[in-house]
């Protein structure tokens, strides 16, 4: 099975659309505004307005109010929910949209504790860990502590680029990967070529 891609941090219209034209399965849009990649869910419409019809918009949320997602869903075209913060399932399912959960690889992090605690998610994210940064670290963890055979779809980010991505999935094969940072020539702003390099290492790993 072809491994799944998903580009992350979005902020403008060019990226949208090169990464749709490159073969992206996913755009990430961060609803966050801590984060220097946020964008206003007023954004997303005209952003997204080119990009392919199978592209899935993922709006990610950290410790967001129930109110702010669903004012983020209502004006924005996203179709996807990524909980990003210490929201519960019950928090997470209440809005009518498939949802991911991300999970900060913490050194006592249960996955498979984890999986039963979300079952109800499209598919569980593990990011590095960082007290300073909600995600975007630019570093990747130790993909040794992921547990083989875990029960749901498994999507790794954290520091991943077109230089370890083949390996990581000869070693994990996740369901799907996530990238920000790795494809970027600044905070927000993507880089065709990296996407493009990304993509193809991402691509020829699945053969």
């Amino acid at each position: 099975m072809k491994t799944k891609i998903k580009i992350c941090g979005i902020t403008n219209e060019e990226d949208a659309l090169s990464a749709s034209d490159l073969g992206a399965d996913a755009l990430g849009f961060v609803f966050y505004k801590g984060s220097p990649r946020y964008v206003d869910p007023r954004d997303i419409v005209n952003l997204c307005k080119n990009i392919g019809p199978f592209v899935t918009r993922v709006g990610l949320f950290v410790d967001a109010s129930a109110s702010q997602v669903k004012d983020a869903i209502h004006a924005s075209s996203i179709n996807c929910l990524q909980f990003h913060g210490n929201e519960t399932e019950d928090f997470c399912n209440k809005f009518g949209l498939p949802y991911i959960k991300s999970i900060l690889m913490k050194d006592d992090v249960n996955l498979l504790e984890c999986c039963n605690k979300y079952q109800s998610a499209t598919a569980i994210l593990l990011d590095t860990y960082s007290e300073a940064l909600k995600g975007g670290t630019g570093l990747k963890f130790d993909w040794s502590a992921i547990p083989k055979n875990l029960p749901c779809h498994l999507i790794v980010a954290g520091g991943l680029n077109n230089e370890n991505v083949s390996e990581l999935i000869d070693k994990i094969n996740p369901y799907g990967v996530d990238v920000s940072g790795g494809v970027e020539v600044r905070k927000g702003k993507k880089d065709y070529n990296l996407m493009k390099k990304f993509i193809l290492g991402v691509n020829n790993a699945t053969v």
